[in-house]
């Protein structure tokens, strides 16, 4: 069997590395093409009986050139810099030249077949086809994932998951357990992970958690842990927007660490509204409610969080961590194609060891352990502070955690604190040369977005869940939208109908000669059906608007979605902070390191008019 595929690559002559291209039993070919404008093809043919012959006659040090420098890199047709892309030393061997027979349509057509049939006959999921899966890597801005030269990670919920019934769990026990202490009525209380999901704000003026789309406007609310009806929701929101920039009112459900937190306060709204907090706590109203919660939670967070569960959880992290062994290796494909790793976590050093040792060590190949994968470990970096401000830096000397003082960090070095501008100068790399990677929208991806210009990338476990629960309801989703279409239709000859009526009432004409002429009980009698049947369509639409995405959440519906076709407010902070998103680090798996993320064609409302007019009146 004989594939044959070409790839192109933009020209860049400096700085030669070594890149092995014989592999699988292929032998690889070269011809150049146009080399006035600097394009240049690489052409694979699989033969398993010139493998040998191709070893013999060349070396992959001689062939490939990779541009490892971006100050001499240039950019593509997409705006991406086009270091890390590889590169035509010379030619060789006398073959045809396919690549450059031919109108370019009709080749890149049958290369692209090819291609599909060689990945398919080595096993080899593309990555067109991995997008479309709870696993895939979705690009909302265009990524040259060649030109990254180092990656960040944050580790609690990026590079390890939590089973979050079991960690949010005994965080919300703990909370409990602070909250009675100080004198507020929890008995009987218990965690529902249900209640509250990513990305709903909190309203602390009224009580109430909410969830908007992307424009501000609320869609679902709910106070203390009871549902709002449509009307209610309308009275109290239909002249205001959520504006996180409102800090002082709204706090926005960032990562799933917020869970529990959410949790206790709509349910001390109950307790509040039932008149049974006592009064020794002071005049509370929901806002000073929250105030008091939070300060508990502080120092929950500090004495038990950073204390007792993480003890607990170090003890017994098996019952905390899900495990996923496809991870380091994601990691380990990303290091042997020359990123530098970095670790930069909230977490302190001995929690960090024991987590990661954890994660990692036993599913590395050769008695690796887990910091053999990393280039520069950050502990206790106090993001997002870290991506804005510096830091005093220190040194971890020892197993156990003691530092010492340290002025500059230097490759392979393991610290606590400092900034990422320091992580920048050690490493010589700076803004969008580096990928950060995080599950916190504002506190791993907006921040070092906006100040530093990082190229980021957001860790959204529920995706998964969310994308099968989009598969099971597919059916129900179909149908609904089929009831609207049909309501738009009737509605429309609704409309033109009670016009009509309306002129013929005021003495003038309808719109058409046809319309004009129609009896009046006949046009009458139409327009008392059609409104039957609209009214009929809205009783069976509102139950089924209200139904959509109970298979992911019955109380909110989808993570990304507010309403049937509108983007929900995290998905709009997610599109406008993270280049590109997915459920988990290992996803990467299914990709190479090479990656050219795309980002899709952003749909406008006039676009399907547009296209509509060009097929009636080519």
């Amino acid at each position: 069997m004989v594939g044959i595929i070409t790839f192109p690559y933009a020209v860049v002559t400096n700085h030669l590395l070594p890149f092995s291209c014989i592999r699988n039993n292929t032998t690889v070919n070269f011809y150049k093409k146009r080399q006035q404008q600097h394009y240049y093809y690489c052409q694979c043919t699989v033969d398993s009986n010139s493998v040998t012959n191709a070893v013999t006659t060349t070396t992959s040090d001689d062939m490939f050139s990779v541009n490892t420098d971006s100050y001499d890199s240039s950019f593509d047709y997409l705006g991406q810099s086009t270091k890390g892309d590889l590169n035509l030393k010379y030619e060789v061997n006398g073959q045809v030249d396919v690549a450059r027979k031919g109108p370019i349509e009709e080749v890149a057509k049958l290369q692209a077949l090819e291609a599909e049939g060689l990945l398919n006959g080595l096993g080899i999921q593309d990555p067109s086809s991995s997008r479309h899966s709870p696993r895939g890597i979705f690009c909302t801005r265009t990524l040259n994932l060649r030109s990254i030269s180092a990656i960040g990670y944050d580790m609690d919920y990026t590079l390890m998951h939590y089973n979050v019934m079991a960690w949010e769990g005994r965080a919300y026990d703990y909370c409990m357990e602070n909250l009675k202490k100080v004198g507020f009525p929890v008995d009987g209380l218990a965690f529902d992970p249900d209640l509250v999901i990513r990305g709903l704000v909190i309203d602390k003026e009224n009580g109430n958690l909410v969830k908007a789309d992307r424009f501000g406007y609320v869609k679902r609310a709910m106070h203390g842990t009871k549902l709002l009806s449509t009307r209610a929701v309308s009275e109290i929101y239909g002249r205001e927007l959520v504006d996180l920039r409102k800090e002082s009112r709204w706090e926005f459900l960032n990562t799933l660490f917020s869970v529990s937190e959410a949790v206790a306060y709509m349910q001390m709204v109950d307790r509040l509204d039932e008149g049974i907090i006592s009064p020794d706590l002071g005049a509370l109203d929901y806002k000073g409610l929250y105030k008091a919660r939070k300060a508990v939670g502080k120092a929950l967070f500090r004495a038990h969080v950073e204390g007792q569960l993480k003890s607990e959880i170090m003890s017994k992290p098996e019952l905390f961590v899900e495990p996923d062994p496809e991870l380091p290796l994601a990691l380990l494909d990303q290091k042997e194609a020359g990123k530098k790793l970095l670790l930069i976590t909230n977490s302190d050093y001995i929690y960090t060891d024991k987590m990661m040792r954890h994660s990692f060590n036993r599913f590395l190949p050769n008695d690796m352990n887990w910091r053999d994968l990393f280039d520069m470990v950050i502990v206790s970096a106090r993001k997002p502070e870290f991506f804005q401000m510096s830091h005093p830096l220190y040194e971890v000397v020892t197993s156990e955690g003691l530092m010492r003082p340290c002025f500059k960090a230097r490759p392979g070095g393991l610290y606590s604190g400092g900034s990422a501008q320091m992580v920048e100068n050690s490493l010589g790399i700076h803004g969008d040369e580096i990928l950060y990677v995080g599950d916190h929208i504002y506190t791993d991806v907006s921040v070092s977005k906006v100040h530093l210009r990082w190229r980021t990338a957001l860790i959204c476990r529920e995706l998964e869940e969310e994308y099968n629960a989009l598969i099971h309801s597919r059916e129900h989703r179909a149908m609904l939208v089929d009831l609207i279409k049909q309501k738009e239709v009737v509605g429309d000859l609704f409309n033109q109908l009670r016009l009509a009526l309306q002129r013929r009432n005021m003495g003038r004409p309808a719109q058409t000669m046809a319309a004009t002429h129609m009896d009046d009980k006949e046009l009458t009698e139409s327009v008392q059906k059609l409104l039957i049947v609209m009214q009929r369509l809205d009783e069976k639409i509102a139950p089924m608007l209200e139904e959509d995405g109970e298979h992911f959440n019955k109380r909110w519906g989808y993570l990304s979605r507010a309403g049937l076709w509108d983007k929900s407010h995290l998905m709009r902070q997610i599109e406008k902070y993270a280049d590109i998103y997915t459920s988990r680090v290992s996803n990467f798996l299914h990709y190479t390191p090479f990656m050219y993320f795309r980002s899709q064609e952003q749909t406008l409302a006039h676009d399907s008019y547009s296209f509509y007019e060009s097929q009636i009146n080519p």
